[in-house]
C-alpha cells in the first residue's frame, strides 16, 4: 500500500467493469459504452477513436493497431495484427538506387499503409456487440464540437510543432503557435472522415474521397503508393506467443511486433535475484540494463516480418537461450559496448485496456509512432500519417530490409497475463522502443516486489537506449545510484521527458473485483463502476 501522506494515486477498484487509458475523455467514453451494454471490445474501440481525436500527436486513423482479446476472461487469447505494409513498389534496392540509405521521418517512404481503421472494423465485426455507428459517435462529437488540450498533450504539441508539415501545422500550430493548454480544439475534417467510416466501414477510409486524397498526397511527395495498396490493406488474426513468469503465463502478439523481446527479457530476469526489497537498488538496475542491452541487440539483428524472414521465436524464448544471455551479465561491470541498433528510436502511442461485466478483456494499442507521425497530413480528410516505415532498414540483405508488401519491425505490444485458465491482468506500455523493456519493468515490479498495478507504474524508470550505448534515467533516480551505476561502466544520462506511459487492469476472480491503474506520466485515468 502506498504512503497516503505523499503525492500519488491509489489503484481504482470496482466490481462490474473498468477502463484505463491515457486520456480521461477516452476512459469515460469506454465506460459509457460498457454501461450501455457494450462489451470490452466496444469500449476499447470507442476509447481508441476518441484518442485519435484528443491525442492526435500519439494516435489516429492514419496509424496502426494491435490487439489481444480474451473472451469471457479465458486463456484462449485472440491476437490481431493491424500493422500496415510497405507499398508494393517500394524496396531497399529501389531506395538505394535513388541514393536513399535511410528512410527519413518526413518522407512519403516512412508511410506504410495505415492499418488501424481496417483493424477497428474487423474487431468490431468479429468481437463487438454494438454497431460501429454507436462506437464512433463520441469521437465524432469531440472532433466536430471541440475538446480541451490537456497538460501532457500541450507539452507534446509544443515539442513536436516543428515537425509538422504545412497542412498539419495549420490544424495543430496555426501561425506557428501550438494550440495551447486549456484551448478548445476542433478537427472538422477528421470529423467528416470518421463519419464516412461510421457509415461505410473500411471503404469510407481506404476508398472514395478519403482514399483518393491519401493516395494523391503520398504520390505527390514521391511515394510508391498505389490504389491497390490501400484496397488490400487487411489486418490478420495471428497466433499469440507466451512465456511463463512467476507462475503466470504472459501473452504477446508475435513478430513483426517486439513482444518476443518483452518475453525474452522476462525469461532473463526470471533467474535474477531481486537484490533486496527495492527495484531501484543499484545491482537490480544494473541487471535490468544489461538484460535490456542483450535483448535489444537481438531485436536489431533478427526481428522482422515473419512472412519474409525466419524469426527464431522458439529459440529466443527457450530457457536455455535465456540462461546463455543471463550468464553474460557480470556483477562487477557492464558488458563492453555492443554494436548500435540499425533502427531509429521513436515514441508516440496510446494503450487502452477494458474489462466488462462478463469479464471479456481487451488489450489494445494504436499509434502514429513518433509525435504526429510523419508530420504529413491529408488536409481535406484530416488524416495524419504515421511514420512506421522508419522501422525498416534500407538493406536488401537485412531481415528487416524494405520490401513491397512487408511489415516493418513494430514497437507496439499489447499484453495479457493468465493463470489457471483465466485472464488475471491486461496491461500495456507506451513509449516506442521502451515498450518491451517497460513490460518487463512493470511485471517484475508487480510480481517480484509486490507493488500494486498503480505503484508499479508510478515507480521511476530507466531505459538502455538501443540506438546508443547509454541509459536514460528519469529525474527521480537518486544521484548516488547514478554514480554507482557509472562506477560499473554504465553511461547514465537524465532524460528530458518522462519515459513511456502505461495502463493496467487486474482481475481477482475470487472477490470479483477489478483493480486498475493509469500512468501519471500521461493525462489519463482508470475508471470503474
Amino acid at each position: 500500500m502506498r504512503n497516503l501522506q505523499t503525492p500519488g494515486r491509489s489503484p481504482v477498484a470496482a466490481p462490474s467493469g473498468m477502463a484505463s487509458t491515457s486520456h480521461p475523455l477516452s476512459t469515460q467514453a469506454a465506460i459509457q459504452i460498457l454501461q450501455e451494454g457494450g462489451n470490452a471490445m466496444d469500449g476499447a474501440l470507442a476509447a481508441c477513436a476518441v484518442q485519435a481525436v484528443v491525442e492526435p500527436e500519439s494516435t489516429g486513423v492514419g496509424g496502426d493497431c494491435f490487439c489481444l482479446y480474451a473472451p469471457g476472461g479465458s486463456d484462449r487469447i485472440v491476437a490481431f495484427n493491424g500493422s500496415g505494409r510497405a507499398p508494393k513498389g517500394l524496396s531497399s534496392e529501389w531506395l538505394l538506387e535513388q541514393g536513399i540509405s535511410r528512410i527519413e521521418r518526413h518522407s512519403a517512404h516512412a508511410v506504410t499503409i495505415p492499418g488501424a481503421v481496417d483493424a477497428w472494423v474487423q474487431l468490431n465485426r468479429d468481437h463487438g456487440s454494438l454497431p460501429l455507428e454507436r462506437i464512433l459517435a463520441p469521437a465524432i462529437s469531440y472532433a466536430r464540437d471541440g475538446y480541451p488540450i490537456t497538460q501532457r498533450v500541450s507539452v507534446d504539441f509544443a515539442r513536436e510543432a516543428g515537425n509538422l508539415g504545412a497542412a498539419a501545422a495549420a490544424v495543430f500550430a496555426p501561425g506557428g503557435v501550438p494550440v495551447p493548454l486549456g484551448a478548445r480544439h476542433t478537427q472538422p475534417a477528421l470529423a467528416n472522415t470518421l463519419e464516412r467510416i461510421r457509415r461505410d466501414g473500411r471503404a469510407g477510409f481506404y476508398e472514395g474521397p478519403v482514399g483518393a486524397e491519401m493516395l494523391a498526397v503520398l504520390k505527390g511527395m514521391g511515394g510508391c503508393h498505389e490504389e491497390d495498396d490501400f484496397a488490400t490493406a487487411i489486418g490478420d488474426y495471428v497466433t499469440p506467443i507466451s512465456t511463463e513468469f512467476r507462475g503466470h503465463t504472459v501473452w504477446q502478439c508475435p513478430p513483426n511486433g517486439q513482444g518476443v523481446i518483452a518475453l525474452l527479457l522476462l525469461n532473463i530476469m526470471s533467474g535474477v535475484d531481486s537484490h533486496g526489497d527495492s527495484p531501484l537498488s543499484t545491482m537490480r538496475i544494473h541487471h535490468e540494463i544489461e538484460a535490456g542491452r542483450l535483448a535489444y541487440r537481438d531485436r536489431g539483428a533478427v526481428l522482422a516480418d515473419p512472412a519474409f524472414s525466419d524469426v527464431p521465436v522458439d529459440e529466443m524464448l527457450s530457457p536455455a537461450y535465456a540462461d546463455r544471455l543471463r550468464a553474460l551479465i557480470s556483477k562487477t561491470s557492464a558488458i563492453a559496448p555492443m554494436p548500435p541498433s540499425e533502427l531509429p528510436s521513436h515514441r508516440g502511442t496510446v494503450y487502452i485496456t477494458v474489462v466488462d461485466r462478463d469479464r471479456n478483456v481487451c488489450s489494445l494499442i494504436n499509434t502514429l509512432y513518433e509525435g504526429f507521425g510523419s508530420g504529413i497530413m491529408a488536409p481535406d480528410s484530416g488524416v495524419m500519417f504515421h511514420n512506421r516505415g522508419q522501422g525498416f532498414v534500407v538493406d536488401p540483405d537485412h531481415p528487416n530490409g524494405v520490401e513491397g508488401g512487408k511489415r516493418p519491425l513494430h514497437t507496439i505490444i499489447p499484453a495479457m497475463v493468465t493463470r489457471n485458465g483465466r485472464t488475471t491482468m491486461s496491461y500495456g506500455v507506451m513509449g516506442g522502443d521502451y515498450q518491451a523493456f517497460g513490460h518487463m519493468q512493470f511485471l517484475t515490479r508487480h510480481f517480484d516486489y509486490g507493488m500494486d498495478v498503480q505503484m508499479a507504474q508510478d515507480t521511476p524508470r530507466f531505459f538502455p537506449n538501443p540506438s546508443e550505448n547509454f541509459t536514460d534515467v528519469e529525474g527521480a533516480i537518486p544521484e548516488a545510484t547514478r554514480a554507482a551505476l557509472r562506477a560499473l561502466g554504465h553511461d547514465i544520462r537524465e532524460t528530458s521527458k518522462p519515459i513511456g506511459g502505461s495502463q493496467a487492469i487486474a482481475i481477482d476472480w475470487d472477490s470479483g473485483l477489478l483493480t486498475g491503474g493509469s500512468d501519471p506520466r500521461k493525462d489519463g485515468c482508470a475508471i470503474g463502476y
